[in-house]
């Protein structure tokens, strides 16, 4: 694939790829795991295409050795994974599974042998279940849960992670699981998903704190947001104000706060939910990060809609080609939320967390798997970033979702982000064309710097 300027990321830049346990390891029952809201909500009749669960999902739990290998043949400087909070305190609380810390100690070795550096999540989405049995994360009791699993994470693996990420797309969780009731615990309660908001940003602080207090080593701490530009489908008065509320739903509501500005004023009045805050709470939230991760796959072109549940909006699909996902690709909003991170919240280092597309991969009868589509997406969405650090934007680092085809939450194994395809029947890995070529980008910004060098 053609490339951009890779001169402009610097010698130092990061190219990674990311995945998430629950989506890669299976493993579910094993050695202490317990189950978590996902291992619940994927047992509810018709929440997840196809009927698929991450009982399996890519045995990465099991075949983590040959996924590491496949990381080193990409040529890969980061992994980003998370890690699973089911199989690190069971309970929720209370007793360690030290079988648990163990598969993390294993992986953490592997990949650093392989000159590849972790850079670990601690929040993808799979809260304990008897958390939930207790209220979740519209519990304040949930929020001083997850720093209390963060300490014994960064304590145990500290010494080699530095770079943590406490909570991935919170909105997510937020949200989709507990407004939309399109994820994970499923729930349609608008007072329970801003007090989820809520006691996720809370669960961030006490985890920042918890992680930077326990770990015996250097701390790099941020947290991923999932962003999008946000556009008015018409001039009309009523679709700016939309686009507006759209912009503080899915954009300032999770960076004001973590950045020290509360919550925006103006969507505590569209949500007419009183904040289950106390004294001390903003200043815990807005702990200082080192990095902020952005996830961007589409813009939002936002009309106004009276009948939809709050923020009152609807999504209108934009002009471009579109993935298997039916997402638009639109590289620029990707440099346009890098520009405006920057510009507006003063984030003193940018990562893009996530970024990647989903198409219909096909095998073809030699065993390949052909996909330009999504070498032509990262090399859009790279360019953009390129822009985007040429302009000012202080990026430090780009990583593919995903690593693996995987489970896609609710859309079950249908849809395939990897650079790597997974035959689930076999568990039989593939690198795709867009892996090798991601394996060549790599190797040409490398050689940029080399030649500097000699």
């Amino acid at each position: 694939m053609p490339f951009p300027d890779l001169s402009v990321f610097g010698p130092g830049f990061t190219w990674g790829a990311a995945t998430a346990a629950y989506q890669v390891e299976g493993g579910v029952a094993e050695d202490g795991r317990c189950p978590s809201i996902w291992d619940t909500f994927c047992r509810v009749p018709g929440a997840i295409d196809n009927g698929d669960t991450g009982d399996v999902a890519c045995d990465h739990y099991h075949r983590w050795p040959e996924d590491v290998a496949l990381m080193r043949k990409l040529g890969l400087t980061s992994y980003r994974f998370s890690i699973a909070w089911p199989r690190i305190v069971p309970g929720g609380t209370g007793a360690v599974n030290q079988a648990g810390l163990d598969f993390y100690d294993r992986l953490v070795d592997a990949l650093l042998d392989a000159g590849i550096r972790p850079n670990a999540t601690l929040y993808h989405w799979d809260l304990p279940q008897v958390l939930q049995d207790r209220g979740g994360w519209p519990a304040r009791e949930t929020a001083y849960a997850f720093a209390e699993y963060a300490a014994v994470v960064a304590a145990r693996l500290g010494d080699r992670v530095t770079e943590w990420a406490t909570l991935n797309e919170p909105l997510c969780s937020a949200w989709i699981g507990h407004l939309e009731g399109r994820m994970a615990p499923g729930l349609t309660d608008l007072t329970a998903a801003v007090h989820a908001g809520f006691h996720l940003h809370l669960g961030h602080g006490l985890a920042a704190q918890a992680v930077r207090a326990a770990s015996p080593g250097e701390v790099r701490l941020g947290i991923t947001n999932n962003l999008s530009t946000c556009e008015p489908a018409t001039p009309a008065d009523a679709d700016i104000a939309a686009a507006r509320r759209a912009d503080g739903h899915i954009n300032r509501w999770w960076l004001d706060p973590v950045f020290g500005r509360g919550y925006p004023a103006d969507m505590l009045e569209v949500y007419q939910v009183d904040l289950p805050e106390r004294p001390g709470d903003l200043a815990t939230i807005a702990q200082p990060l080192d990095w902020l991760g952005v996830n961007y796959y589409f813009r939002q072109i936002i009309a106004d809609d009276p009948g939809a549940v709050a923020p009152f909006t609807r999504q209108l699909p934009g002009p471009g080609p579109r993935t298997a996902m039916d997402w638009e690709v639109h590289a620029a909003g990707l440099e346009e939320l890098l520009l405006r991170v920057s510009r507006d919240y003063g984030a003193r280092e940018l990562v893009v967390t996530e970024s990647g597309a989903a198409y219909d991969d096909v095998v073809a009868p030699d065993g390949s798997v052909h996909d330009p589509e999504r070498s032509a997406y990262l090399t859009e969405h790279i360019a953009a970033c390129a822009r985007a650090k040429a302009a000012g934007a202080p990026l430090t680092g780009y990583y593919v979702w995903s690593l693996l085809d995987n489970l896609e939450w609710a859309y079950g194994y249908d849809k395939r982000f990897g650079l790597v395809h997974v035959d689930y029947r076999t568990q039989r890995r593939t690198i795709k064309s867009s892996g090798h070529d991601y394996a060549d980008l790599i190797r040409a910004h490398q050689s940029v710097f080399e030649k500097q060098a000699g």
